[in-house]
């Protein structure tokens, strides 16, 4: 009897240990993922059991009781979180469960380019796929009330390359970018040069704007400033088509005609109307808005585009008329007016 007992326990033992070891083994087994990885999608509310029964049902995860039972005595079942989660050969139950807790998310990343306007950037945050899209425009409500104290939302947002992760919305980078422009802007005027024409700090953005869509070359950026600033100091008109564009709209078909220069019904026309125009025109860089705040001195009050990006100056009218014959009526067959940003 006593042999009988002992041999039973002795196959018990055994079996437990079996037992044990068929345990450790799938758990410690690596999940089914391909080479490339597995990207899997956390949803706001989703459980662990959720996340699992897609994990087994996509032959990723054979043994998702495992990690529950687990999950559940650790108390991690709790605290997964939401996002996109990029899954790599090799990793075990217990890596998926560390990762979820983690909240060790995939990143994305959009570029708002210098000098394009807020719809053309409203355009590109709508393109991307893993952002929520809740805008409606440059006249959602949600905008306009975040810039009801500004003329218009026009160059209010910075532009600039900005991270995020799925789920996160077109809104939430709008506040950012204007967030951002706003500490920027208030910075850069704190140290600004004396003696300039600005009242206030949206005057010096408007001009910053301008600047940005006059800018081909960056090494430029003061000298424009410049120019633009000396107009004004005497009074002189702008005179910069880049505005009388903004005013047409999306009327303008790309040829800027004589008719267009002389509507003075284009508040943007710079070349019927004195000081700047109304709001800015683009969403201007930082480096745009401190060479507007910190303009190259000098005599020049004129420039003209020279083909490829860059400008000549002149001071007086004379130079420049002369500038203009060799560069504007005798133009080369790769000729561009249009600066192309760096």
């Amino acid at each position: 009897m006593i042999r009988s007992l002992a041999l039973l326990a002795m196959v018990l033992c055994i079996l437990g240990w079996l037992g044990l070891h068929e345990l450790e083994r799938r758990w410690e087994q690596p999940l089914a993922i391909q080479a490339d990885g597995l990207v899997l999608t956390v949803d706001a509310g989703d459980s662990l059991r959720a996340v699992t029964n897609q994990l087994q049902e996509d032959g990723v995860m054979p043994y998702p009781q495992l990690l529950l039972l687990y999950g559940r005595w650790t108390g991690m079942d709790a605290q997964i979180k939401r996002g996109e989660y990029q899954l790599r050969q090799g990793m075990t139950s217990l890596d998926l469960l560390n990762l979820l807790q983690s909240g060790k998310v995939m990143h994305y990343q959009v570029t708002l380019p210098e000098g394009i306007t807020l719809q053309q950037a409203l355009g590109i945050l709508g393109q991307q796929e893993a952002l929520e899209h809740a805008l409606s425009g440059s006249d959602d409500e949600r905008i306009v009330t975040l810039t009801q104290d500004w003329k218009s939302p026009e160059g209010l947002f910075s532009p600039d390359s900005y991270r995020y992760v799925r789920g996160d919305s077109d809104w939430q980078i709008l506040q950012r970018a204007y967030q951002s422009l706003q500490q920027q802007l208030q910075q850069e005027w704190d140290t600004r040069d004396d003696g300039l024409p600005y009242e206030t700090p949206y005057e010096a953005l408007i001009m910053a704007s301008i600047i940005e869509r006059e800018t081909g070359v960056p090494r430029e950026r003061e000298q424009i400033a410049g120019v633009f600033v000396r107009r004004l100091q005497r009074g002189m008109r702008l005179q910069t088509d880049p505005t009388v564009i903004y005013g047409i709209g999306e009327a303008f078909d790309g040829n800027l005609r004589r008719s267009h220069l002389a509507d003075a019904s284009n508040p943007y026309n710079t070349y019927r109307h004195g000081g700047l125009p109304p709001s800015p025109i683009a969403l201007p860089g930082r480096a745009a808005i401190y060479a507007a705040l910190h303009p190259a001195p000098g005599k020049t009050l004129y420039f003209v585009a020279t083909g490829d990006g860059a400008h000549v100056f002149s001071a007086t009218l004379a130079e420049h008329q002369r500038a203009v014959r060799k560069y504007q009526l005798r133009r080369k067959p790769n000729y561009r007016s249009s600066p192309e940003k760096q």
